[in-house]
């Protein structure tokens, strides 16, 4: 399986939309449409995945910098997640040791 990201989508497409355009390219086995998670409103990107990495291949080839709705597309082979540290309330970035001076 190969992970494809979707960037500067407009903020009315829908999991069908991106569902349609990839599966020209092959199969899509999964859409995952980015949200807020206080507004649940779209963020303007999202995750296709799609069954072998030629198929993700020829649908980023053919589908990046196209139009939808004006925007010009950004598709490409999604990056692995980095993993954020965990901070507890309270707690600053940068360097702790420092005292805050106020």
């Amino acid at each position: 399986m190969s992970k494809i990201y979707i960037g500067n989508m407009p903020f009315t497409t829908t999991d069908t939309d991106l569902n349609a355009m990839f599966a020209k390219h092959g199969n899509v086995t999964s859409v995952n449409i980015i949200t807020d998670k206080f507004s649940n409103r779209p963020r303007g990107f999202a995750f296709v995945e799609m069954d072998t990495d030629d198929s993700a291949q020829k649908a980023i080839a053919a589908l990046n910098g196209t139009q939808l709705e004006g925007r010009a597309l950004v598709v490409n082979t999604a990056k692995p997640r980095e993993e954020r540290s965990t901070r507890s309330f309270g707690e600053r970035s940068g360097n702790s040791s420092r005292p805050r001076s106020w």
